[in-house]
This record gives structure tokens, C-alpha cells and sequence, in this order.
């Protein structure tokens, strides 16, 4: 546990002893299905992983168990790391294209009668 000021980890990696690098599972604490469910979606698109769900612990806890299993000798952590990052890309243009028609409408928008 933490000690009163210290920030909690927000990744833990835990692996069973003698597991290979392929079986592993991720805790990410503050999360839930929000994150869970569309980087569960992200990582199985990978042909390197054979196994990839997660768990909700308890509703009051807020963390997640994600457990993730590959196959040819890859390790968990590059699935892991590649579909973080392609989430990020596509969180990334959902925003941008948001954004960007947010600011034509503003553009279009008539003034004001008084």
C-alpha cells in the first residue's frame, strides 16, 4: 500500500513464477469498462495474441484486471504497449474531427439578432 502522500502505481504487472513472458496480467488502477472494453477490442485485433479479457473486481473498487496471453514467444507487454498507443491515435482523431466540425458550425453560425 502507498504511504499518505505517496502516489499509488497506476500499472502493476502481475506474473505467476516460472510463467513465460506470454501470460501475464496488468492491474490498472482508476479504470474501467470505458477503458477496459476498448483496449480489449485494440489488443485481439493483434495476430500475436491467442488470449485477452478483463475483469472488474468489485463495483466499489475502481481497477481493473487485464489479463492478456500471446502466441509465437511475444511478450504480453508489446500488445499491451501497441494497443495504448493505436487507442491513443484514434481517441486522438475522434477529437480533432470533433473539434474541427465544432469550429465549422461556429464559423456558419449567424450573429445574433438585437
Amino acid at each position: 500500500m502507498a504511504a499518505e502522500g505517496e502516489k499509488k502505481p497506476v500499472l502493476e504487472m502481475v506474473q505467476a513464477d516460472g510463467a513465460d513472458e506470454g501470460c501475464v496480467t496488468f492491474v490498472l488502477h482508476e479504470e474501467d469498462h470505458t477503458l477496459g472494453n476498448s483496449l480489449r477490442y485494440m489488443i485481439m485485433k493483434s495476430v500475436d495474441v491467442n488470449f485477452c479479457g478483463y475483469t472488474i473486481t468489485h463495483p466499489s473498487e475502481s481497477k481493473i484486471n487485464f489479463r492478456i496471453q500471446t502466441r509465437g514467444g511475444v511478450a504480453a507487454t508489446e500488445p499491451l504497449r501497441r494497443g495504448l498507443n493505436e487507442l491513443n491515435d484514434v481517441c486522438q482523431h475522434v477529437l480533432n474531427t470533433f473539434q474541427g466540425r465544432v469550429n465549422e458550425f461556429k464559423e456558419r453560425e449567424e450573429p445574433p439578432m438585437e
